[in-house]
Protein backbone atom coordinates (compact mmCIF):
# COMPACT_ATOMS: atom_id res chain seq x y z
CA UNK A 1 0.00 0.00 0.00
CA UNK A 2 1.40 3.78 -0.87
CA UNK A 3 1.33 5.81 2.29
CA UNK A 4 -1.31 8.14 2.40
CA UNK A 5 -0.43 12.00 4.01
CA UNK A 6 -3.51 14.26 5.28
CA UNK A 7 -2.86 17.64 5.82
CA UNK A 8 -4.82 19.61 8.36
CA UNK A 9 -5.65 22.58 10.01
CA UNK A 10 -5.62 24.27 13.77
CA UNK A 11 -8.54 26.26 14.60
CA UNK A 12 -9.68 29.31 17.11
CA UNK A 13 -12.77 29.88 18.62
CA UNK A 14 -14.76 32.86 18.15
CA UNK A 15 -16.97 32.41 20.95
CA UNK A 16 -16.69 29.68 23.38
CA UNK A 17 -19.75 29.75 26.22
CA UNK A 18 -19.19 26.99 28.93
CA UNK A 19 -22.52 25.49 30.95
CA UNK A 20 -21.97 24.36 34.35
CA UNK A 21 -20.03 21.37 35.15
CA UNK A 22 -21.89 18.09 34.51
CA UNK A 23 -22.37 14.70 36.05
CA UNK A 24 -19.85 12.94 34.02
CA UNK A 25 -17.04 15.78 34.35
CA UNK A 26 -17.79 17.53 30.89
CA UNK A 27 -19.65 21.22 30.75
CA UNK A 28 -22.12 21.84 27.63
CA UNK A 29 -20.58 24.36 25.33
CA UNK A 30 -22.16 26.75 22.48
CA UNK A 31 -18.61 27.69 20.54
CA UNK A 32 -17.93 28.90 17.18
CA UNK A 33 -15.24 26.63 15.75
CA UNK A 34 -12.51 28.77 12.53
CA UNK A 35 -10.30 26.85 10.74
CA UNK A 36 -7.27 28.73 10.12
CA UNK A 37 -3.86 27.89 7.86
CA UNK A 38 -1.93 26.82 10.28
CA UNK A 39 -1.05 23.11 9.19
CA UNK A 40 0.38 19.58 10.76
CA UNK A 41 0.64 17.01 8.10
CA UNK A 42 0.07 13.01 8.62
CA UNK A 43 1.54 10.46 6.71
CA UNK A 44 0.43 6.72 7.44
CA UNK A 45 1.74 3.74 6.24
CA UNK A 46 1.13 -0.60 6.98
CA UNK A 47 3.40 -1.44 9.91
CA UNK A 48 3.76 -4.97 11.74
CA UNK A 49 2.47 -2.93 14.98
CA UNK A 50 1.14 0.60 15.49
CA UNK A 51 3.60 3.27 16.19
CA UNK A 52 3.94 7.09 16.37
CA UNK A 53 6.86 9.54 15.12
CA UNK A 54 6.56 12.92 15.58
CA UNK A 55 8.85 15.58 14.28
CA UNK A 56 8.79 19.39 14.42
CA UNK A 57 7.37 21.83 16.34
CA UNK A 58 7.39 20.72 20.28
CA UNK A 59 7.37 17.16 19.10
CA UNK A 60 9.02 16.05 22.73
CA UNK A 61 6.16 17.37 24.49
CA UNK A 62 3.80 14.73 21.90
CA UNK A 63 3.02 11.34 23.62
CA UNK A 64 4.60 8.74 21.14
CA UNK A 65 2.87 5.43 22.15
CA UNK A 66 -0.78 4.11 22.58
CA UNK A 67 -1.79 6.68 24.60
CA UNK A 68 -1.36 9.68 21.58
CA UNK A 69 -4.61 10.90 19.97
CA UNK A 70 -3.89 9.95 16.63
CA UNK A 71 -3.07 6.13 17.93
CA UNK A 72 -6.23 6.24 19.71
CA UNK A 73 -7.96 7.59 16.06
CA UNK A 74 -6.11 5.14 13.96
CA UNK A 75 -7.47 2.02 16.84
CA UNK A 76 -11.28 3.76 16.76
CA UNK A 77 -11.28 4.03 13.00
CA UNK A 78 -10.40 0.19 13.11
CA UNK A 79 -12.65 -0.99 15.73
CA UNK A 80 -15.27 0.58 13.65
CA UNK A 81 -15.05 -1.55 10.61
CA UNK A 82 -14.46 -4.59 12.47
CA UNK A 83 -10.82 -4.79 11.10
CA UNK A 84 -8.85 -7.50 12.68
CA UNK A 85 -4.70 -8.44 11.93
CA UNK A 86 -4.31 -5.76 9.31
CA UNK A 87 -4.77 -2.35 10.85
CA UNK A 88 -1.30 -1.90 12.45
CA UNK A 89 -0.29 1.54 10.87
CA UNK A 90 3.38 3.64 11.41
CA UNK A 91 1.82 7.40 11.92
CA UNK A 92 4.13 10.24 11.43
CA UNK A 93 3.52 13.13 12.09
CA UNK A 94 5.20 16.75 11.09
CA UNK A 95 3.86 19.69 13.84
CA UNK A 96 3.51 22.95 13.06
CA UNK A 97 0.63 23.38 15.86
CA UNK A 98 2.31 24.21 18.96
CA UNK A 99 1.18 21.90 21.82
CA UNK A 100 -1.12 22.60 24.48
CA UNK A 101 -2.06 25.64 23.23
CA UNK A 102 -5.59 25.80 22.62
CA UNK A 103 -5.59 25.39 19.05
CA UNK A 104 -6.62 21.42 18.87
CA UNK A 105 -3.20 20.13 17.35
CA UNK A 106 -3.70 16.74 18.92
CA UNK A 107 -7.79 16.60 17.86
CA UNK A 108 -5.88 17.62 14.19
CA UNK A 109 -3.51 14.82 14.10
CA UNK A 110 -6.32 12.29 15.02
CA UNK A 111 -8.50 13.87 12.66
CA UNK A 112 -5.59 13.61 9.98
CA UNK A 113 -4.98 10.00 11.13
CA UNK A 114 -8.93 8.81 10.65
CA UNK A 115 -8.82 10.88 6.87
CA UNK A 116 -5.49 8.56 6.34
CA UNK A 117 -6.29 5.69 7.32
CA UNK A 118 -9.86 5.65 5.55
CA UNK A 119 -8.08 6.07 2.43
CA UNK A 120 -5.04 3.65 3.14
CA UNK A 121 -7.62 0.97 3.80
CA UNK A 122 -9.42 1.98 1.19
CA UNK A 123 -12.86 2.05 3.51
CA UNK A 124 -14.56 4.40 1.77
CA UNK A 125 -16.27 6.44 5.01
CA UNK A 126 -18.59 9.05 4.17
CA UNK A 127 -17.53 12.65 5.74
CA UNK A 128 -20.31 11.78 8.10
CA UNK A 129 -19.20 8.43 8.74
CA UNK A 130 -15.88 9.69 9.69
CA UNK A 131 -17.43 12.26 12.16
CA UNK A 132 -19.01 9.82 13.60
CA UNK A 133 -15.98 7.91 14.54
CA UNK A 134 -14.41 11.33 15.51
CA UNK A 135 -16.50 12.19 18.05
CA UNK A 136 -15.47 9.30 20.17
CA UNK A 137 -12.06 10.07 20.17
CA UNK A 138 -11.82 13.42 21.08
CA UNK A 139 -14.67 16.62 21.56
CA UNK A 140 -12.44 18.83 18.64
CA UNK A 141 -11.68 15.87 16.51
CA UNK A 142 -14.89 16.14 14.37
CA UNK A 143 -14.09 20.11 13.38
CA UNK A 144 -11.05 19.44 12.29
CA UNK A 145 -12.70 17.04 9.76
CA UNK A 146 -14.68 19.77 8.43
CA UNK A 147 -13.12 22.62 8.44
CA UNK A 148 -14.34 26.09 7.20
CA UNK A 149 -16.52 27.66 10.43
CA UNK A 150 -19.02 25.95 12.34
CA UNK A 151 -21.17 25.69 15.71
CA UNK A 152 -20.07 23.46 17.87
CA UNK A 153 -22.37 21.93 20.65
CA UNK A 154 -22.94 19.51 23.33
CA UNK A 155 -19.19 18.91 24.24
CA UNK A 156 -18.39 20.67 20.72
CA UNK A 157 -18.82 17.07 19.27
CA UNK A 158 -22.19 18.30 17.37
CA UNK A 159 -21.83 20.61 14.53
CA UNK A 160 -23.33 22.62 12.16
CA UNK A 161 -21.99 24.82 9.40
CA UNK A 162 -22.29 28.14 9.95
CA UNK A 163 -22.71 30.72 6.99
CA UNK A 164 -19.82 32.63 7.32
CA UNK A 165 -18.83 35.15 4.39
CA UNK A 166 -15.42 36.89 3.51
CA UNK A 167 -11.68 35.92 4.69
CA UNK A 168 -10.61 36.73 8.41
CA UNK A 169 -6.66 37.57 8.98
CA UNK A 170 -5.09 36.76 12.44
CA UNK A 171 -1.69 36.69 14.11
CA UNK A 172 -1.49 34.19 16.34
CA UNK A 173 0.76 34.97 19.35
CA UNK A 174 2.13 32.04 21.21
CA UNK A 175 3.15 31.51 24.78
CA UNK A 176 6.54 30.20 25.51
CA UNK A 177 4.78 26.84 27.47
CA UNK A 178 1.27 25.55 26.94
CA UNK A 179 -1.73 25.08 29.05
CA UNK A 180 -3.32 21.99 30.14
CA UNK A 181 -7.24 22.03 28.95
CA UNK A 182 -8.78 20.11 32.00
CA UNK A 183 -6.90 22.70 34.88
CA UNK A 184 -8.04 25.24 32.62
CA UNK A 185 -11.70 24.39 32.64
CA UNK A 186 -11.47 23.26 36.77
CA UNK A 187 -10.06 26.82 37.31
CA UNK A 188 -13.21 28.13 35.18
CA UNK A 189 -15.34 26.26 37.45
CA UNK A 190 -13.75 27.75 40.87
CA UNK A 191 -13.70 31.20 39.85
CA UNK A 192 -17.05 30.98 39.08
CA UNK A 193 -17.75 29.58 42.42
CA UNK A 194 -15.49 31.96 44.54
CA UNK A 195 -17.84 34.87 42.46
CA UNK A 196 -21.06 33.32 42.83
CA UNK A 197 -21.33 33.38 39.38
CA UNK A 198 -24.30 31.05 37.89
CA UNK A 199 -23.64 30.02 34.21
CA UNK A 200 -27.10 28.39 33.74
CA UNK A 201 -29.15 30.05 36.61
CA UNK A 202 -32.00 29.98 34.01
CA UNK A 203 -31.86 26.21 32.97
CA UNK A 204 -31.76 27.23 29.01
CA UNK A 205 -27.73 26.31 29.34
CA UNK A 206 -24.96 28.49 27.28
CA UNK A 207 -26.50 30.09 24.42
CA UNK A 208 -25.07 30.90 20.74
CA UNK A 209 -24.57 34.93 19.73
CA UNK A 210 -26.91 35.75 17.29
CA UNK A 211 -25.12 38.78 16.73
CA UNK A 212 -22.01 37.40 15.58
CA UNK A 213 -23.31 35.01 13.55
CA UNK A 214 -24.46 38.46 11.63
CA UNK A 215 -21.46 39.69 11.93
CA UNK A 216 -19.58 36.40 10.21
CA UNK A 217 -22.57 36.32 7.40
CA UNK A 218 -21.66 40.36 6.79
CA UNK A 219 -18.31 39.31 5.89
CA UNK A 220 -17.01 42.28 7.75
CA UNK A 221 -14.17 41.95 10.57
CA UNK A 222 -14.13 45.12 11.87
CA UNK A 223 -18.12 43.28 13.00
CA UNK A 224 -16.68 40.84 13.91
CA UNK A 225 -13.95 41.38 16.60
CA UNK A 226 -15.80 43.38 19.04
CA UNK A 227 -17.83 39.98 19.37
CA UNK A 228 -15.08 37.51 20.33
CA UNK A 229 -16.25 35.83 23.38
CA UNK A 230 -14.52 32.82 25.70
CA UNK A 231 -15.58 32.05 28.71
CA UNK A 232 -12.48 29.99 29.72
CA UNK A 233 -10.33 33.59 29.79
CA UNK A 234 -10.58 34.44 32.72
CA UNK A 235 -9.45 31.33 34.07
CA UNK A 236 -6.46 30.74 31.52
CA UNK A 237 -5.60 34.65 32.39
CA UNK A 238 -5.79 33.07 36.12
CA UNK A 239 -3.39 30.73 35.42
CA UNK A 240 -0.97 32.78 33.06
CA UNK A 241 -1.39 36.27 34.23
CA UNK A 242 1.37 37.29 31.00
CA UNK A 243 -1.62 36.97 28.99
CA UNK A 244 -3.04 39.86 29.95
CA UNK A 245 -0.21 41.99 28.85
CA UNK A 246 -0.03 40.15 25.69
CA UNK A 247 -3.84 40.80 24.92
CA UNK A 248 -3.61 44.46 25.71
CA UNK A 249 -0.62 44.88 23.47
CA UNK A 250 -2.74 43.72 20.90
CA UNK A 251 -5.73 45.80 21.24
CA UNK A 252 -3.55 49.06 21.71
CA UNK A 253 -1.87 47.88 18.20
CA UNK A 254 -4.98 48.40 16.42
CA UNK A 255 -6.23 44.42 16.25
CA UNK A 256 -10.02 44.49 15.46
CA UNK A 257 -10.32 41.47 18.20
CA UNK A 258 -8.02 40.27 20.75
CA UNK A 259 -8.95 36.82 22.57
CA UNK A 260 -7.46 33.45 23.91
CA UNK A 261 -8.45 31.01 21.68
CA UNK A 262 -9.53 27.98 23.40
CA UNK A 263 -8.15 27.11 27.03
CA UNK A 264 -5.12 28.90 25.62
CA UNK A 265 -2.36 30.16 25.99
CA UNK A 266 -2.47 31.21 22.25
CA UNK A 267 -3.85 34.99 22.06
CA UNK A 268 -5.76 35.56 18.39
CA UNK A 269 -5.97 39.16 17.20
CA UNK A 270 -8.23 39.58 14.39
CA UNK A 271 -6.69 42.11 11.69
CA UNK A 272 -8.14 44.53 9.19
CA UNK A 273 -6.10 42.86 6.35
CA UNK A 274 -3.04 40.70 5.04
CA UNK A 275 -0.97 43.62 5.75
CA UNK A 276 -2.63 45.20 8.89
CA UNK A 277 -1.76 41.73 9.95
CA UNK A 278 1.84 41.70 8.64
CA UNK A 279 2.22 45.44 10.74
CA UNK A 280 0.25 43.51 13.66
CA UNK A 281 2.92 40.60 14.13
CA UNK A 282 5.87 42.90 13.55
CA UNK A 283 4.72 45.33 16.54
CA UNK A 284 3.94 42.24 18.83
CA UNK A 285 7.23 40.42 18.55
CA UNK A 286 8.61 43.67 18.98
CA UNK A 287 6.57 44.38 22.50
CA UNK A 288 7.63 41.55 23.94
CA UNK A 289 4.46 40.21 24.93
CA UNK A 290 4.69 36.73 23.56
CA UNK A 291 7.01 33.60 22.59
CA UNK A 292 6.49 33.98 18.84
CA UNK A 293 3.75 34.55 16.30
CA UNK A 294 2.29 33.05 13.41
CA UNK A 295 -0.25 35.21 10.54
CA UNK A 296 -2.77 33.27 8.81
CA UNK A 297 -5.79 33.14 7.51
CA UNK A 298 -9.33 31.52 7.86
CA UNK A 299 -11.71 29.52 6.78
CA UNK A 300 -9.22 26.84 6.17
CA UNK A 301 -10.58 23.59 4.71
CA UNK A 302 -10.80 20.38 6.83
CA UNK A 303 -8.48 17.68 6.87
CA UNK A 304 -7.65 16.30 3.18
CA UNK A 305 -5.27 13.98 1.66
CA UNK A 306 -2.36 15.47 -0.15
CA UNK A 307 -1.59 14.62 -3.63
CA UNK A 308 1.32 12.72 -4.17
CA UNK A 309 2.85 15.76 -6.07
CA UNK A 310 1.45 18.39 -4.29
CA UNK A 311 4.14 20.70 -2.33
CA UNK A 312 2.41 21.34 1.26
CA UNK A 313 2.66 24.90 2.14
Amino acid sequence: MTPVTVRVPAKVNLQLSVGPLRDDGYHDLVTVFHAVSLYDEVTVRPADRTSVQVTGRDAVSVPAGRANLAARAARALAASLRRRGRSAVQIEIRKRIPVAAGLAGGSADAAATLVACNDLWGAGLSPAELRDVAAGVGSDVPFALLGGTAVGQGRGERLTAALAAGVYHWVLAFAAAGLSTPEVYATCDRLRAAHGAAPDADGAGPALSTELMVALRSGDPAAVGPLLSNDLQPAAVSLRPDLRRALAAGREFGALGAIVSGSGPTCAFLAASAGHARDLAVSLTGAGVCGGVVRVKGPAGGAAVVAANQEAE
